[in-house]
């Protein structure tokens, strides 16, 4: 996380839902995941586009392309120092998984499904 992100959380419960940073005198929505999600926009059009985005993106399914080939995954934390995903246990508790630490922001590895 760079210093000059500014935190955007959820107005009903205060939820974080990423960052803004300064471009120039526009500015960029950053996800929590620390990719960029647009292009520069006016300060309210960067908030509108992280509250639009909400942390849905962080459920479901998500690919990791590992040196042993692509594999399933499911996010389980996200934090400015690392972000935690486990392989897909197919919503089984009974099922062994992996727990896998990756850098932030997340790496491109990292993909949706």
């Amino acid at each position: 996380m760079e210093a000059s992100w500014i935190e955007h959380r959820r107005g009903r419960d205060r939820e974080l839902l990423g960052w803004i940073t300064p471009r120039g005198d526009k500015f960029v929505p950053i996800s929590l995941l620390g990719h960029e999600l647009s292009g520069p926009l006016d300060w309210d059009e960067a908030e509108q586009t992280l509250d639009n985005t909400g942390l849905g993106y962080l459920n479901g399914v998500w690919l990791l392309d590992t040196d042993g080939g692509t594999i399933r995954v499911r996010i389980t934390e996200v934090t400015p120092e690392r972000i935690r995903v486990i392989t897909d246990n197919f919503g089984a508790i009974d099922v062994p998984y992996e727990e896998i630490i990756l850098g932030f922001p997340a790496p491109k590895a990292l993909r949706p499904a």
